[in-house]
């Protein structure tokens, strides 16, 4: 959905980065603070999940209790994004 975003505003392809705040911040996006809190976490956390070795690390690091609370968070921020005039 980020992608999207930049997309739509700067009309070109976006970059090959997994890099969410870097692309919040090239698209303009202005979202809430608590979201922008959230994916500043996920953001970190998708990086060690890339690579196999550490997923033992991660798991332990993510129990159940936290993953679902991000899951949540996430549909919260994908509802946001979903809504925004951009994408209309």
């Amino acid at each position: 959905m980020v992608k999207a975003h930049f997309t739509e505003v700067t009309q070109s392809i976006p970059p090959k980065t997994h890099d969410l705040i870097y692309l919040i911040r090239k698209s303009g996006l202005e979202l809430p603070q608590a979201h922008l809190e959230f994916i500043g976490k996920i953001n970190n956390a998708s990086i060690p999940t890339r690579y196999p070795e550490d997923l033992q690390r991660i798991i332990a690091q993510y129990p159940e209790s936290v993953a679902r609370d991000y899951f949540e968070k996430t549909e919260e921020v994908l509802k946001w994004l979903r809504e925004h005039p951009n994408l209309r």
